[in-house]
């Protein structure tokens, strides 16, 4: 078949259109008829066997940076040798790309381009035919899959301190685009979770802010820009996360289960508002968060196995009726209460559609058919979430244009544009808490800097920033917890600058950070303290009386930062979240929205 008769026709087999291709696909978002989402998924679910509709729901890792890649982890996970054939066996919905030292699919954007193709041709040439979601959390800041030479966006709480709803769009498009163009075609993002608990100890920064009216508005944003920003073939599908609220949670689940004891009302007020946001602005999936909510469900089931949380509260109240997706089954906030046989039969009757790496993804299958062929799940309920998962797939261009042109991933991802867009939304959230002592602005640049405090990589590079923008800048980190020598040597390396940058993370739950602050001010050299990551260290006792927030640490927030710390520019963040007053999480001791300029 030639390239120009390359066409998606939903009522041949389930998905002529991408058969034929074996190699970079040409066909576009004009390649498909003007049929229906519904018409097109339902033909396709009629050419599946059971084997194969139950494949399509779930999403799971793969070892690897090729498709044909020996791994011997596939050996372990899968029973087979290469990501290629753990798709081909299971009949795949989808799959999640990762970076890190147990799981690394990432060398490069062209690599990814290239691994994805394989994927996908592993796909569409196997019994379903049916091309596969592609996804990873790149969410910005600290959650993210894809980093350098790829744009890097800042925390989502740091884009909502510069109050500009449209630079969220902007961020989200370049964030979409890319992906897209390396073959990722669904980001696990925007975090929907309102941070109302300062102490959550996994959502923090990743959230939008402490307030509902914030978070909703950004959230909104976000997702027009994942999902509005060109051909369907060029956007990827958003994830809003993780229903019904992570924000007031004081455990992580990866390691535990969180138990959050707000009212029914409460969670009204607080927790649904970015969720509807989200549903309102077209989004296409929403992840479940592994809570138990007692005033939702008294019987203390994780949200995510709740059949009065996802469907009686999603689907029902909120009347959301796109694809729900579990976060990952290998928490331990799932498994607490539940072998992993039983959690993706309690997950599908609960009301979700995809299920998310479970731990053994051979039991996790078979448990699922098993409870299909017993009648306990009955065949209705799997077509249900098959044929959301499949619309999902044909609106977003993933069944008539899977594959993307190795060749032009550059052209798309990092180029000085997307650079340049990304610095602009970095420089505005950068936010002056406290200026007690006058420090800022600085009368003069300072001729040296020392820059200590938390982060090896973190104190290093600005270091670096503040020494290329023209005051010579050492480093020297001491940690989360730094000790008296390390404190010592902090005081002493001090003596021999103009002025004493230190980077904090986290001091409620390393409080010894607050000597290191002490220690540094007591020797009458200017003092400026970043809390480097959540900005709830500014309201801890202290002695520091010069305070700025940053919401994280990515190369364009440290760029930013020495700006602001040099008087090149000037700090117009704003707080998105109330900050307490240290450990007194009932007092407010800068409320949100407030932010020093000069």
């Amino acid at each position: 078949m030639t390239s120009r008769n390359r066409r998606f026709h939903a009522f041949a087999l389930p998905v002529a259109g991408v058969l034929a291709l074996t190699g970079v696909g040409v066909a576009t978002a004009a390649s498909a008829p003007a049929v229906s989402a519904e018409a097109a998924a339902t033909q396709a679910l009629h050419g599946l066997t059971l084997e194969q509709k139950v494949g399509q729901l779930f999403v799971t890792w793969v070892n690897g940076k090729t498709a044909d890649e020996v791994n011997p982890k596939n050996r372990t996970d899968f029973g087979v040798d290469t990501p290629a054939q753990v798709i081909q066996k299971y009949h795949l919905g989808g799959v999640i790309y990762f970076n890190n030292d147990t799981r690394d699919n990432f060398d490069d954007p062209v690599q990814v381009a290239k691994l994805s193709n394989g994927l996908q041709q592993a796909a569409v040439s196997s019994g379903a035919h049916i091309p596969l979601q592609i996804g990873a959390d790149q969410e910005g800041g600290t959650v993210t899959r894809m980093g350098a030479p790829a744009t890097e966006f800042p925390n989502s709480m740091a884009i909502s301190a510069g109050r500009d709803a449209n630079r969220a769009t902007k961020a989200a498009t370049i964030i979409g685009r890319e992906l897209r163009a390396v073959g990722i075609n669904q980001d696990f993002a925007p975090d929907s979770d309102v941070n109302s608990n300062p102490a959550n100890p996994v959502i923090g920064v990743r959230s939008f802010a402490g307030q509902p009216g914030l978070a909703s508005q950004f959230v909104a944003a976000e997702v027009k820009g994942y999902q509005d920003s060109g051909l369907p073939a060029k956007t990827v599908a958003a994830t809003a996360k993780h229903f019904p609220g992570h924000g007031d949670a004081a455990t992580d689940s990866h390691t535990g289960l969180p138990r959050i004891d707000r009212t029914e009302q409460a969670w009204r007020d607080i927790d649904v508002p970015p969720f509807k946001a989200a549903i309102k602005a077209g989004i296409d999936s929403i992840m479940t968060a592994h809570i138990q909510f007692p005033s939702l469900d008294p019987s203390l089931e994780p949200a995510t196995l709740s059949k009065p949380i996802v469907t009686g509260k999603l689907r029902n109240e909120l009347h959301y009726n796109g694809v729900v997706i579990t976060d990952s089954l290998e928490m331990q906030g799932v498994r607490e209460m539940h072998s992993d046989a039983e959690i993706p039969v309690l997950a599908l009757k609960a009301g979700v559609d995809q299920l998310l790496m479970p731990v053994h993804l051979d039991v996790a299958i078979n448990s699922v058919l098993a409870a299909v062929k017993s009648g306990d799940i009955p065949m209705w309920r799997i077509d249900q979430s098959v044929l959301r998962v499949l619309k999902l797939k044909f609106e977003r261009g993933i069944l008539f244009s899977p594959f993307v042109d190795p060749n032009r991933v550059m052209k798309t991802v990092g180029t000085p544009s997307s650079l340049q867009t990304a610095q602009d939304i970095a420089d505005r959230g950068i936010t002056a808490i406290a200026n007690d002592a006058g420090v800022l602005p600085l009368t003069q640049k300072p001729a040296t800097a020392l820059v200590t405090g938390w982060g090896v990589s973190t104190t290093a590079s600005l270091a670096q920033k503040l020494t290329a923008h023209g005051t010579a800048a050492t480093a020297y980190q001491t940690g989360q917890a730094p000790t008296d020598a390390q404190i010592a040597q902090a005081v002493a390396n001090a003596g021999s600058a103009d002025l004493v940058v230190v980077l904090t993370n986290n001091i409620g739950a390393f409080p010894r950070q607050t000597k290191l602050l002490d220690a540094l001010q007591a020797t009458g050299k200017p003092v400026v303290a970043v809390a480097a990551q959540i900005p709830y260290d500014a309201g801890y006792p202290t002695t520091v009386k010069t305070w700025l927030a940053t919401y994280g640490y990515i190369t364009p927030t440290l760029e930013a930062l020495a700006k602001v710390i040099l008087g090149e520019t000037k700090p117009v963040g704003k707080l998105p979240v109330d900050i307490p007053a240290g450990a007194d999480l009932q007092t407010v001791k800068y409320p949100f929205g407030h932010g020093l300029t000069w």
